[in-house]
């Protein structure tokens, strides 16, 4: 049986857990399912800030999946936040905060395969020293409505795609139709990241490393394709290209 490529998935926290009450992770089936779907093996990475057990986590995989969740401390990337602003901020991960940077690093450092979605986007650009819109609505007050949770399974918006891109190549499209969750998105993006997919109001909803070549997948999206498997055949299409770039024969792109 040919081997399934090991993907790291991770998962958010919760302070109160279904069987005792006590902090828990917590997970959509939605990501583990398109994990599968694709040809991979989910493993759940153990919400730990122990640089020790990240490094032996990271090694032990294939790629790592970085999810969505709550929004990101804005003490991470900005040091001046205005009054009216700190009161958009929506419920935080304090604990995610500390260790996915040091995931970041540490996939960086061995190399590995990246894709990340919403939160994990957005926490890519960060960990590289970008920054984050706080509130889409306060700080881009002509901006579409990207907070659509009534219709989180459905696309709502299209997004254009930069054509010499890795999302380019993977949907074979200059447009693509997505949902749209999220009420943060990036701010100014990290020196080592360009965007190559963006909505008609400016934001930006797909970043990659501006040099790639010794990267074998990097990839962060706004939009959540776990949601849209059964929407458009695109999606699916960019799980299996990262599954495939975890992979022993790694597939050029």
């Amino acid at each position: 049986m040919k081997r399934r490529p090991v993907i790291l998935v991770t998962p958010s926290t919760d302070a109160r857990g279904t069987e005792f009450g006590d902090q828990s992770i917590s997970l959509s089936n939605h990501y583990t399912n398109a994990v599968i779907a694709a040809g991979g093996l989910p493993q759940i990475f153990p919400a730990t800030t122990s640089r020790s057990v990240i490094t032996a986590a990271v090694q032990r995989c294939d790629g790592v999946l970085m999810t969505g969740g709550d929004d990101i401390d804005p003490k991470l990337y900005t040091k001046d936040l205005p009054k009216d602003l700190a009161k958009k901020v929506g419920s935080l991960d304090l604990e995610r905060d500390i260790w996915e940077p040091g995931l970041i690093a540490e996939i960086f450092s061995q190399k590995k395969p990246l894709l990340g979605i919403c939160r994990g986007h957005q926490m890519l650009n960060v960990a590289l020293g970008g920054t984050l819109l706080v509130d889409i609505r306060s700080q881009r007050p002509n901006a579409l409505n990207h907070q659509r949770m009534n219709r989180k399974m459905e696309p709502v918006h299209e997004v254009s795609i930069h054509s010499e891109s890795l999302l380019g190549r993977i949907t074979g499209r200059k447009a693509l139709g997505v949902n749209s969750t999220h009420h943060q998105a990036i701010g100014e993006l990290a020196p080592r990241l360009r965007a190559v997919a963006t909505t008609t109001d400016g934001i930006i909803e797909a970043v990659e490393l501006k040099d790639p070549r010794r990267r074998p997948f990097l990839l962060g999206v706004q939009f959540h394709p776990e949601r849209l498997l059964d929407s458009d055949g695109a999606f699916l299409r960019l799980f299996k290209h990262f599954v495939q770039a975890c992979g022993p024969r790694r597939r050029s792109l």
